[in-house]
């Protein structure tokens, strides 16, 4: 018996410890910004447990620079801002042909919530992301499961970027990148660079 209690200690041991392993670290990422009010910073708070391929993807994406010098493209003040696209075309068509696995919706899409882009098709995420400005839980149920939140006073810069509605075209930036943005609209706000600031253990 005391063998038998011994052994099923060590059994739980081990597995509280895949369990802490297997919990990913939340981390934060500062986006330096240039909006209206010229240049500025906010930092979101990604939390993995959320979506875990979203944010898997994201980190990726932020530390290969995919989001350095991209434009805020679709800003709708009543619903949200969206970002995502680089300014390369051969990024572009590189990562739309790597789509992840859709993720249950564990949090809702509540204002200063950050959320992968997707068609109507399932599994269709790829670097495509949306800002919430309003409480947009009906996007819940369609399966737009959200991964981080902006932090503090961040939104208060998030709401200086240029709203530039729906004008610029999503193909023609995925085939044309910044030269058709740059030309067509000079005044779209941009993501200067994304940057990894800290990591930390989920306590």
């Amino acid at each position: 018996a005391r063998h038998f209690t011994a052994r099923m200690r060590l059994l739980m041991l081990a597995g509280l410890a895949v369990c802490c392993l297997s919990a990913p670290p939340t981390f934060r990422v500062r986006f330096d910004v240039e909006t209206t009010d010229g240049p500025g910073s906010f930092e979101v708070e990604v939390h993995p447990e959320w979506s875990p391929l979203g944010a898997e993807r994201f980190a990726a994406l932020v530390q290969t620079g995919f989001y350095d010098d991209t434009r805020f493209f679709r800003v709708i003040p009543s619903f949200m801002v969206q970002f995502g696209l680089s300014g390369d075309p051969a990024l572009n068509a590189k990562w739309r042909a790597n789509q992840i696995k859709d993720d249950p919706v564990v949090e809702s899409n509540k204002p200063g919530y950050m959320t992968f882009a997707k068609t109507g098709a399932p599994n269709s995420r790829t670097t495509q992301l949306f800002i919430n400005y309003v409480d947009n839980a009906r996007l819940d149920g369609m399966g737009f499961a959200p991964f981080a939140k902006v932090l503090g006073d961040g939104m208060a810069v998030v709401k200086k970027i240029y709203n530039c509605g729906e004008k610029p075209n999503q193909g023609q930036i995925q085939n044309e990148g910044n030269a058709y943005l740059d030309k067509n609209f000079p005044e779209l706000s941009k993501i200067v660079k994304a940057t990894i600031v800290t990591a930390k253990e989920e306590i």
